[in-house]
Parts: structure tokens; sequence; C-alpha cells
């Protein structure tokens, strides 16, 4: 690739323009050692152009209606005049063949609104480097000038920690169990969310939602709050009616605005750029 194209490359994404966009992220998650030496050179072009969205990653088990959330809360932060990038991070891809891949089409308003930009997991193979790969993408959609990232993980294997690690908040989506609230958590996800939310809270599972989050909030009682200003709140939400998520939004604002005050949010961003 002649640098000529590459200065093409970073004006077109410094635009927003979306095909170039798709060839500075395919240009990232490319495994060709030939594209190696590229990518390193436009990332540290768009380096001074990244860093400022929010970075929210959000888990939960296959079923919890994540496509859905997703879709509704980001088509509100559009219309609140925010460009909201949607990332799916699937380690499993290489097993499963890729289970996110068909979210982009579940995501119906979403993926026709030109505020948004909706990329499925990287292709198969790439399990060990899909954290890596997908934190690079980070800065490709920053410098693009989206200013929230979603970053969507299946809720399998490691991916929540990996996930964790590159964003500012973590959203955990839970849905009304029968039984032990706790069932189907994986041990560790609890400790790094910074906020639970019982999905599906619509209809006749209304009451039962409610039920659920008064558990879970006794359940994280018992853990130590990793940040000690923040205690996880537990909430409820109906991303097919709409109804509590713009509450989840303002809890995401307020935690956000409380580590700025406290200077947690430099320490956080430095201990991503530590372990990336």
């Amino acid at each position: 690739m002649e640098t000529s194209e590459l200065d093409l490359i970073v004006a077109g994404v410094l635009a927003g323009d979306r095909t170039w966009i798709g060839k500075a992220i395919t240009l990232v998650e490319s495994g060709n050692r030939d594209d190696f030496d590229q990518a390193g050179e436009l990332l540290e072009m768009l380096l001074p152009h990244s860093g400022s969205s929010s970075r929210i990653g959000i888990t939960g088990a296959p079923g919890v209606g994540k496509s859905t959330f997703i879709d509704e809360l980001g088509s509100r932060l559009t219309e609140k005049g925010h460009r909201v990038a949607v990332l799916a991070v699937d380690p499993s891809s290489s097993i499963s063949g890729g289970s996110i891949l068909g979210d982009k089409t579940r995501m119906d308003r979403l993926s026709s609104n030109q505020a948004a930009f909706i990329r499925p997991s990287p292709a198969s193979g790439l399990l060990g480097g899909v954290a890596q790969k997908s934190r690079e993408t980070i800065v490709v959609l920053e410098a693009a000038g989206f200013d929230v990232v979603l970053i969507e993980t299946v809720g399998v294997g490691q991916s929540e920690s990996q996930v964790a690690d590159m964003v500012d908040f973590f959203l955990v989506l839970l849905l009304a169990g029968a039984g032990d609230a706790l069932q189907g958590i994986k041990k560790g996800v609890l400790e790094i969310a910074d906020l639970l939310v019982v999905n599906k809270a619509d209809g006749e599972n209304e009451l039962r939602a409610r039920q659920a989050a008064r558990e879970y909030q006794s359940a994280t009682e018992l853990l130590t709050p990793t940040n000690p200003n923040w205690i996880p709140p537990v909430m409820t939400c109906s991303g097919l009616t709409g109804q509590g998520v713009e509450g989840v939004w303002e809890k995401i604002s307020e935690h956000r605005d409380l580590m700025i005050a406290g200077g947690d949010w430099n320490s956080r961003r430095s201990e991503q750029k530590v372990k990336w």
C-alpha cells in the first residue's frame, strides 16, 4: 500500500466516511504480515484523534436480548445527537462460526441509521488476538467521530474480562430466571460489572424481572465493589418497549461524571493503555 493511499484512508476516516472507516478497520484487523506495518502507521496517525468517546462494554448470555437492547439504546443516543458505533467481540467465533455475525441484521434501526456504525466480529481464527484487534478498531472508530462505542461480547469464555479491560463502563444484561438469581452468571462477571440490568421487563415478565432485580441486588451487596465510590446498581428495562432504557443511560452518564470528578477516568484510561 502506497503512503498516499494511507493518507487517503486517514483523511476518509477523519471525515467520517463509512467506506474508508471499513477499509481502515479491515487493515487493522488483517492477519496479513504485509499489512502489519501499514496498520501500525495508520494507528499512529489516528491515535491523536482518538480517546474521547464513552467506551461501554455490554455482555449477557445468549438469548438475553442484547441486540434488541443495543438497537434501542443506540437509536435513542443518536436522537440525542450522539454518533454511536457498535463493535462485536466474539472470541468463540472460530469455534461457533461467529454467533454475533448475524446480529447486524437484528439491529434494524441502527443498521440503517447514518449516525451509527455496526462492525460484526472479526473473521474466525483470530481467537488469541480478538481483544488486541478490538482496541485498534476502537481507535479507528473514535478518530472517525463516534463519541459512544458499544462493545458487545457474547458472554462466553474470557471475553468479559478482556472487554472490561478496554472499556470505561461494563454493563451486564440478565434475565429473570427461575430459582436461584445467580444461575447462569459466571463467577467473576459480577465483580467487574458497573451496572446489572434485568432485560425483557415487559408484559407478564415485568413483575418477575423486578423480583429478580431485588435478588441480584442482595447478591451484589455481598461483593466488594471495584470502586469504593460506586456500588453497581441493579435496574430493569425492556429493549423491546424501551421502558427503562433512558434510565440505563442516565446511570452510565452519572458513572462517567463521578469518574471524571474523582480522577478515576484518567487512571482507568491509563490502565487500558498499559494492558494494550
